[in-house]
């Protein structure tokens, strides 16, 4: 086939340039990220752009409903857990805080996720986890909803936090659409993965339910918001040449056969039906 003299001229031009455009791309990945309070990064969206939770969801299960009916359900399924391998893993995907929140998807993503090994995914991490959690907050400050441990008198795997999760509202759950936020971000870098990623990120919210500080609608309409954040972030050319050096920590992470640090046959038996 020929090509047009000009359209070859133009060609060329663009292969001449991506060394260009990939140092430009990694120059606006900001060197040093503010903390929205010590330990936490700011996301990488604004607040006027993130995903609006209110505006995208339907309002919790009304009382007397069949859907109210089915929280319940759930929640009264969950007491045989306490005290299981399930609940120890439930306590231990409650903990956001870095390097250890990291944890939660290193085993099934077969490499070490930390600032050592992985910087790029890290601090992607910590990021897109504000994004997601923050993008639930028009919908729980507006419905207030009252966690499960709280209505049923019941204990959670989070006992020092109950306190501040007893002031903050339920529907839906920050935790979930950051779990499949992470989720749906590290099945796309490592595709080989995505049904076992994706399950992870399930089995993440599913962790809240078990927990006992969210009832399983909240679960399942924090996914949708995460799900939107994730496509908002993709938008983002910050987060896109961040997940592009992410990608490529990850790749050669497993290709020099770096393993978790973590008990990965633990958390396998844990999430075993």
């Amino acid at each position: 086939m020929k090509i047009p003299h000009r359209k070859f001229t133009n060609i060329l031009c663009c292969v001449a340039l991506l060394p260009v455009c990939d140092s430009q791309a990694e120059s606006i990945i900001p060197k040093n990220v503010p903390e929205l309070r010590p330990g936490m990064l700011a996301g990488y969206l604004s607040r006027n752009v993130l995903p609006d939770s209110l505006a995208l969801l339907p309002a919790p299960p009304a009382p007397g409903s069949s859907a109210l009916a089915a929280d319940e359900e759930a929640f009264n399924a969950t007491v045989v857990l306490r005290d299981t391998p399930r609940w120890v893993l439930a306590a231990n995907d409650a903990v956001l805080s870095f390097p250890k929140a990291a944890d939660a998807f290193a085993c099934t993503v077969d490499a070490p996720i930390g600032p050592d090994t992985t910087p790029h995914l890290t601090i992607l991490l910590r990021r897109s986890m504000v994004d997601a959690g923050l993008s639930t907050y028009a919908a729980k400050d507006h419905y207030k909803r009252t966690r499960p441990f709280v209505t049923n008198k019941a204990p959670s795997c989070s006992p020092a936090e109950e306190a501040t999760l007893a002031k903050d509202g339920s529907y839906p759950s920050g935790h979930a659409a950051l779990g499949w936020a992470w989720g749906l971000i590290l099945a796309e870098m490592a595709p080989e993965r995505a049904n076992a990623l994706i399950k992870r990120g399930y089995e993440f919210g599913q962790s809240r339910v078990v927990c006992g500080v969210h009832w399983q609608s909240d679960v399942n309409q924090g996914r949708v918001i995460g799900a939107a954040a994730v496509a908002r972030l993709h938008a983002d050319p910050v987060f896109r040449a961040q997940f592009d050096e992410a990608a490529k920590e990850l790749a050669d992470a497993r290709a020099r056969g770096l393993k978790p640090t973590g008990n990965c046959a633990a958390e396998a038996a844990a999430l075993k039906p």
